[in-house]
């Protein structure tokens, strides 16, 4: 794969489940760090060539097609490698995991993280349906990695990265992890596995 251009933020779990994905697999890239609450991504230029969306990250290619949404960018890049399961059963589970990730996952944890690290509100005046809600994610997670390594039974895959970019950031949304020893044990392996 020729060099890409990567456009995100550091802070944000979505922009480095893909960082992570093209470092994992050593993948030529330059990084274009897009502060997104200083209005980065609202440029009349960054809407209009790269992601009309206005969101990170999003990938500029040498043939100058883009490419938006985290998950799907992971999939592009992942495409042949083994983050993804080439049984058809297994790879539709990565899938459910993906789509779980952005719709009741990162909706509540990632969405308490911001409000209190980057708008500045405070614990007590956040709907607690956003703690319910991250809890009940966590305790599924938990539930699901007691007997296995990963999330996708048998290998690590696109899943594990997409949840352990926001689940190891969830202590500052303010979920203890303290309750989940199986996602503890989960995290540590995923930091293993990717810097190896």
């Amino acid at each position: 794969m020729e060099a890409f251009t990567l456009y995100g933020f550091t802070g944000s779990g979505n922009c480095e489940k893909v960082r992570m994905v093209a470092d994992f697999l050593s993948l030529p890239y330059q990084w274009i760090e897009t502060p997104i609450f200083d209005g980065a991504a609202q440029t009349e230029d960054f809407l209009q060539s790269i992601n009309p969306a206005g969101q990170v990250p999003a990938i500029v290619f040498a043939d100058q097609r883009t490419l938006a949404q985290s998950n799907a960018i992971m999939l592009y890049l992942a495409e042949g490698s083994a983050l993804i399961p080439e049984d058809a059963y297994r790879r539709a589970q990565m899938h459910a995991w993906l789509f779980w990730e952005q719709y009741t996952h990162e909706p509540a944890i990632a969405v308490r993280r911001a409000l209190i690290q980057y708008r500045g509100v405070d614990e007590a005046d956040i709907d607690p349906a956003l703690m319910q809600k991250g809890m009940a994610a966590l305790g599924l997670m938990e539930r699901s990695l007691v007997d296995q390594d990963w999330l996708v039974k048998g290998q690590m895959s696109l899943a594990d990265i997409a949840l352990m970019a926001y689940t190891r950031l969830a202590p500052q949304g303010g979920f203890s992890l303290a309750p989940f020893p199986a996602i503890q044990d989960w995290l540590a392996r995923c930091e293993q596995h990717l810097t190896r």
